[in-house]
C-alpha cells in the first residue's frame, strides 16, 4: 500500500477548543449589549432637550443663536437711540417755544405803546408823514406776529368770557341773555399759539 491511499486522518477537535468557541460567541455579543447599555446610559443622562450640547454638535444651530442673540441686541439698541430722539426733540420743541413765548411777551408793551401813539394823533394829526410812517410800522410788527400765531384779543360788544377778559370797570345797561358783554377794551389782550398770554383789560355792561 502507498502512502497516497493512507487515509488522512480528520482533525481531531479537543474538549479545550470546542469549549474556547462557545467561549468566544458568548463573549462578543455582551460586550456589544455592554456597548450599547453605556452609549443609552449617556444619551438619558444627557437628556433629550439638553440644547446646550446639541448646538455644540451643529454647528448651524451656534451660527443661528448668535444671530438672534446680535439682532435682539440691536433691536434694543435702536429703540432706546429712538427714544432718545424723540425725548431729545420734544425738548427742544419746549425750548424753542417757551422761547418765542418769552419775547412775544416782551413785545406786548412795545405793541401797547404803538397803540397809545396811534389814539393820540386823532383825525387830525392821521394823514401826516410821521402818523403813516408809525401806522405802517405797527401794522408790519402785528402782521408778522400774527403769522406766528399771535392773536389779538381787542373786540367789543361780544359775551364777557373770564379766560380771555379782566373786568376792571362797569357800566348801566343790559347784557345778552344775563350774561355781561364787553363795552369797551381798555387794553388789548393777546393770545399766542392759543394760550392766552395777557387777558384784556375790559369794561363791561350787565
Amino acid at each position: 500500500m502507498s502512502n497516497s491511499d493512507e487515509a488522512v486522518p480528520a482533525e481531531e477537535v479537543t474538549p479545550e477548543s470546542e469549549s474556547k468557541s462557545e467561549s468566544e460567541s458568548e463573549l462578543e455579543p455582551g460586550i456589544w449589549s455592554d456597548a450599547r447599555a453605556a452609549v443609552a446610559e449617556a444619551a438619558a443622562g444627557s437628556g433629550s432637550g439638553d440644547d446646550a450640547l446639541e448646538r455644540e454638535l451643529d454647528p448651524m444651530k451656534v451660527l443661528a443663536a448668535e444671530r438672534d442673540e446680535y439682532l435682539l441686541a440691536l433691536q434694543r439698541v435702536q429703540a432706546e437711540f429712538e427714544n432718545y430722539r424723540k425725548r431729545i426733540q420734544r425738548l427742544q420743541d419746549e425750548q424753542s417755544a417757551r422761547a418765542a413765548t418769552d419775547l412775544v411777551t416782551k413785545l406786548l408793551p412795545v405793541l401797547d405803546t404803538l397803540d397809545l401813539a396811534q389814539a393820540h394823533q386823532g383825525e387830525g394829526g392821521a394823514g401826516s408823514e410821521d402818523a403813516k410812517a408809525l401806522q405802517a410800522a405797527r401794522s408790519m410788527l402785528l402782521e408778522t406776529l400774527a403769522k406766528e400765531g399771535l392773536e389779538r384779543v381787542n373786540e367789543a360788544e361780544v359775551p364777557f368770557d373770564p379766560e380771555v377778559h379782566d373786568a376792571v370797570a362797569k357800566c348801566e345797561g343790559e347784557g345778552e341773555g344775563g350774561v355781561p358783554v364787553i363795552d369797551e377794551v381798555l387794553r388789548s389782550g393777546y393770545r399766542w399759539r392759543g394760550r392766552v398770554l395777557r387777558p384784556a383789560m375790559v369794561r363791561v355792561r350787565g
